[in-house]
């Protein structure tokens, strides 16, 4: 990211942490990336929209003790920011023993007022099909 600004350059970070607590399998390091309040919401590919952290949490607990989560390569990665909230737009290319694809999602990000740490509030996930219809 070429002359990226300090606040770019922390969201594009936590993005990356985020993907690497997941394929690591590490719950604590998801947990402590994300906002830990009820306005949280996430929607996994295929799922209904989860709200609020201890929900989320539960989620991920469960992705994670279904099995080897894989390995991400995140492509395609938009950041933008405007104040203290920020999005990220990208292709999660997943590896895994029992599932290949590529997922496009949004993250949100909202920085904490006390620790300025970017967390994550919104994950939205959506399957991209290998032929997808044509526009109109």
């Amino acid at each position: 990211m070429a002359r990226a600004s300090a606040a770019e350059r922390a969201v594009t970070e936590a993005n990356a942490a985020f993907y690497a607590a997941f394929e690591a399998g590490d719950l604590d390091a998801i947990e402590a990336l994300w906002d830990r309040t009820e306005r949280a919401v996430c929607t996994h590919p295929g799922w209904g929209t989860i709200r609020g952290w201890d929900a989320i949490r539960a989620s991920f607990q469960a992705i994670l003790r279904s099995g080897t989560p894989g390995q991400f390569i995140v492509t395609s990665t938009e950041v933008d920011i405007a104040g203290d909230v920020a999005w990220v737009t990208c292709d999660e290319n997943l590896w895994a023993p029992d599932a290949v694809g590529t997922v496009a999602a949004l993250n949100v990000l909202v920085r904490d007022p006390v620790d300025r740490a970017w967390r994550i509030v919104a994950h939205h996930g959506s399957p991209v099909h290998a032929h997808p219809p044509e526009e109109p």
